[in-house]
């Protein structure tokens, strides 16, 4: 796991993480001469508010009470654009989005998504992307697209009474 993000240690400095998260993206954006507008910007902040996956439509309350439109075309143009720049990554099996920790540059991903907090973490993904590119090519089988989410328990959630990986 990538020790840069820190979303099962329960006592990490999370101000610092979203702080770092929302000036990276500022940084990225200037560079690549796109606009983090406004609504751009508080997607991303709502989004790193926890590192538990957010839905589209979780996050349009917020955009309402901040006085954008917040009809679902606006918020999924935001997430577009976020994830077009490497900002966030779409967790498929939840249809819910989180916060890329390293965002300068494209990257294979996967996640591992505790059933108990709800947390999610991006996990690096290149060395199961080389085991299964190996074990496709054997079978004379292209791959096109992969998805890596696995789901089970944080340490922390571990550590409570009567949880189960099955959760």
């Amino acid at each position: 796991m990538n020790r840069e993000d820190p979303g099962f240690e329960a006592n990490h400095n999370h101000d610092h993480c979203m702080e770092s998260a929302l000036s990276t993206a500022k940084d990225l954006c200037r560079e690549r001469k796109q606009r983090l507008t406004p609504i751009r910007e508080l997607v991303l902040k709502l989004i790193w508010e926890n590192h538990q996956p957010m839905g589209a439509y979780e996050l349009l309350p917020a955009l309402a009470a901040a006085g954008f439109n917040s009809a679902p075309p606006t918020i999924y143009r935001a997430l577009e654009f976020l994830q077009e720049q490497g900002l966030v990554h779409r967790i498929a099996s939840l249809n819910a989005f989180i916060g890329c920790p390293h965002p300068e540059s494209p990257h294979r991903s996967g996640f591992l998504i505790c059933s108990g907090c709800q947390r999610a973490v991006e996990l690096d993904t290149a060395p199961v992307h080389r085991a299964l590119s190996e074990s496709a090519s054997e079978l004379g089988f292209k791959i096109a697209h992969e998805t890596v989410e696995v789901v089970g328990l944080c340490a922390d959630c571990q550590s409570q009474p009567g949880e189960t990986a099955d959760a």
